[in-house]
């Protein structure tokens, strides 16, 4: 859980940082921060993609997994998730410490780089897709924090428990995947990752929520390959 426990610290720090900044972070500045985040993302989502030993299952996963989770309009209900929490509970509290808790939380916590991050640490002990997202959440939440106050600093705890339990999670059922599976799922989460980065860069709209299925998809198709 290495990777989790640094994106907590990083939450904290950058919330006490944000606190402390009574006329915020200059736009310039964190817009530049975030783009060279950005690319770091599209390298990460790269390399991983770059482990695949057969782009077919890759191809394949992502055609799957996004014609389901498109079905299931992921994203959609992610963000209307999202948009009633904040309502039910941020809302209520107006700029206070329940709207900060909310808002940052939901940032931190609802997105593919949260899952596969965390899935990526618990299968492989690599933690450096939530490294990158950690340095994000560290700038976002200092930004959080010097508009609506301290509050941003207790999601660091929803992150702890939603991170870590994933991570937990992958790492329990490592020993029932073989190598080339979990090279597989990583590849096609790779992608995915990269998919965040442009996003951040060209302020595109690739709607990564729906194309999560395809990272178990492609657990099941490199299992049937196996066998065959």
């Amino acid at each position: 859980m290495l990777g989790t426990l640094i994106n907590v610290a990083t939450i904290c720090a950058g919330a006490s940082l944000g606190a402390l900044l009574k006329k915020g972070i200059p736009e310039r500045i964190g817009d530049t921060v975030i783009q060279g985040l950005g690319l770091a993302v599209v390298l990460i989502g790269a390399q991983m993609a770059l482990q695949t030993r057969n782009p077919l299952i890759v191809i394949g996963s992502l055609a799957l997994g996004g014609a389901a989770g498109a079905g299931l309009d992921i994203e959609g209900r992610l963000e209307a998730l999202g948009k009633k929490l904040e309502a039910r509970f941020g809302g209520a509290a107006g700029n206070g410490l329940a709207r900060a808790f909310v808002t940052a939380s939901l940032v931190f916590c609802v997105g593919a780089m949260a899952v596969m991050g965390s899935i990526e640490d618990g299968l492989t002990g690599n933690p450096r897709t939530l490294v990158a997202k950690a340095m994000l959440d560290g700038i976002a939440a200092a930004i959080f924090a010097s508009t609506m106050g301290v509050g941003v600093i207790f999601s660091a705890v929803p992150v702890l428990v939603y991170q870590g339990g994933i991570t937990l999670a992958a790492r329990f059922a490592g020993p029932f995947l073989s190598p080339w599976m979990v090279a597989e799922l990583s590849a096609t989460g790779g992608l995915l990752i990269l998919a965040i980065g442009l996003n951040m860069l060209l302020s595109a709209r690739i709607k990564v929520g729906n194309l999560l299925p395809a990272i178990f998809v492609a657990a099941i198709i490199t299992a049937v390959v196996e066998r065959m």
